[in-house]
């Protein structure tokens, strides 16, 4: 062989290869374009059809166990997921997860391009291929980065709101032996709810909202009970250094049996810690627990948690949500002011009015005035406001106002929430919820014209007896039932059963008490 064949040879080789290359691309930029949008959205495709075989192969199939993995977790291991999104840690290592899962998925759709798109192009096909590629990546980046972004929103409000039990301090929360499953000898949990009035122009803190919630941990069946603002003399339990201050309630005797403002319920959360600071030991939160302790021995229950809601941070997270929808049975004031009681600001008239209507749909500002709206109402109808308030809420938290607005539920939640709910129990707490959300959700009726036509000297033994009968209640007998002896002739009418009024000291389900009755008054008339 000459020394020009054997040069020929080698020239040629590299020329096969080529040609071998050459045979795996696009022969438009058309269809480069076409064969790059298929590998975006089945990644390792591009690099199937571009010749890497194996490294298309890898990619392809990670795609697809990646998949099915969130399948199963979404579907199988709710309960795993729900864990995460309340973990601390692993929502940091979720966040790097899906930052490299979309850098990854960037640089695949950009190589599966580079394999596919023809070796000789026109200046304006490689400049539209570009440019598409360009936005198949901005349409992958903005959508990881929202949702690292959100993850960390998540993140931040978890652990901004409920600290761990090392972090926190109170005087009055359970100490958690069963972090696996805490609900195990707890029948029922009692939480305090509690609506804080701190906003522009009010002196101190009111808490004018006191709901107890108490829930059963097994089927998720909730009682809400309702304690009036303007309650006196609440009682602290036998142990507690404020029983010692308070021995007959939270009153003066020294001013006589008058009322006495400054010793309602809605202002022991802001006076206690002024007048007895630190009586009540170290904690993050002496007003809610003073009230806690409080709302226990009225009621003879024992509160584990709280759950205080800034009105204001309220409002946004209702705004976030698209608002709530409620049925408006009497008009309802907004603002308005006695001139009367802590935190006055002196008599003045409500600038506006909701006015009735069924099924309304309420922004934040009008939902925030639907459930604290009491100028020229009765006290018992703004707590019964207050619950439809909280069973609207719960009914509106749909999976797509949560996943379009997470960011804004999430910054407003930093704004609203305060608790001594440990980080520990949140992913208890969290499936606790979802059986709360489909379960039965009923008011407790203390019997106010007979217990507290006042709030001067509340009836709380009979309180307590009431919230045990409705809590623990016998159990029902069955009656033998009787056969018609008569069949109704053709043509009769039967009579519709009239509704029955709820019985004072009864449980009421909220669904029927939130529902549209205009003939209601809110005046307790």
């Amino acid at each position: 062989m000459t020394r020009s064949t054997r040069a020929a040879g080698r020239r040629s080789a590299p020329r096969a290869s080529r040609v071998r290359a050459r045979s795996h691309r696009a022969r438009s930029a058309s269809k480069a374009i076409g064969l790059t949008l298929v590998s975006a959205l089945v990644p390792g495709s591009g690099l199937l059809m571009g010749g890497r075989k194996k490294l298309g192969a890898f990619v392809l199939t990670l795609s697809i166990g990646l998949l099915l993995i969130a399948a199963y977790f979404g579907i199988a291991k709710r309960d795993s997921v729900l864990a995460l999104a309340v973990s601390p840690r692993q929502l940091l290592i979720a966040t790097g997860a899906v930052v490299v899962l979309g850098v990854c998925w960037i640089w695949v759709v950009v190589a599966s391009h580079k394999l596919i798109r023809p070796v000789s192009m026109t200046y304006t096909g490689r400049l539209a291929g570009s440019m598409f590629v360009g936005l198949l990546c901005f349409a992958i980046a903005v959508p990881t980065t929202v949702a690292a972004q959100t993850v960390m929103a998540q993140r931040d409000l978890v652990g901004s709101v409920f600290k761990s039990e090392g972090n926190s301090k109170s005087a009055t929360r359970p100490k958690v032996t069963n972090k696996n499953d805490p609900w195990a000898k707890i029948p029922r949990l009692n939480l305090l709810l509690l609506g804080a009035d701190d906003g522009v122009g009010r002196t101190g803190v009111r808490t004018d909202t006191v709901i107890v919630a108490s829930i059963d941990t097994k089927t998720g069946n909730t009682s809400l009970i309702s304690l009036s603002r303007n309650w006196m003399r609440m009682p602290f339990p036998a142990d507690s250094p404020l029983h010692k201050v308070y021995p007959d309630g939270f009153w003066d005797p020294s001013k006589g049996n008058t009322e006495q403002p400054e010793y309602y319920l809605d202002a022991m959360y802001d006076n206690i810690p002024k007048e007895h600071p630190g009586i009540l030991g170290q904690t993050d939160n002496e007003g809610a627990d003073a009230v806690k302790l409080a709302a226990s021995a009225a009621l003879g229950l024992d509160i584990d948690y709280y759950m205080q809601v800034n009105l204001a941070g309220f409002k946004q997270i209702i705004d976030a949500l698209g608002g709530i929808t409620v049925n408006v049975n009497y008009r309802v004031p907004i603002g308005g002011d006695y001139g009367e009681g802590p935190g006055t600001n002196g008599h003045k008239l409500p600038s506006g009015y909701i006015e009735p209507g069924a099924n309304q749909k309420l922004d934040g500002y009008h939902a925030l005035w639907f459930a604290r709206g009491r100028y020229g109402l009765s006290d018992p109808s703004r707590q019964e406001r207050q619950r439809c308030t909280i069973h609207a809420l719960v009914n509106s938290a749909n999976p797509q106002a949560l996943v379009t607005k997470y960011q804004e539920i999430a910054k407003a939640g930093k704004e609203l929430l305060r608790t001594d709910i440990p980080g520990e129990l949140l992913g208890a707490f969290v499936q606790l919820g979802l059986k709360v959300k489909n379960a039965k959700v009923t008011n407790i009726d203390l019997d106010k014209d007979k217990n507290f036509p006042s709030g001067k000297n509340p009836d709380y033994e009979a309180m307590q007896k009431i919230v045990q009968k409705s809590l623990n209640p016998p159990a029902p007998t069955t009656k033998p039932t009787v056969k018609p002896t008569k069949k109704p002739t053709s043509g009769a009418t039967t009579k519709k059963p009239t509704p029955t009024k709820t019985t004072p000291g009864t449980a009421e389900n909220l669904a029927d008490a939130c529902a549209y009755n205009p003939s209601e008054t809110g005046t307790g008339n």
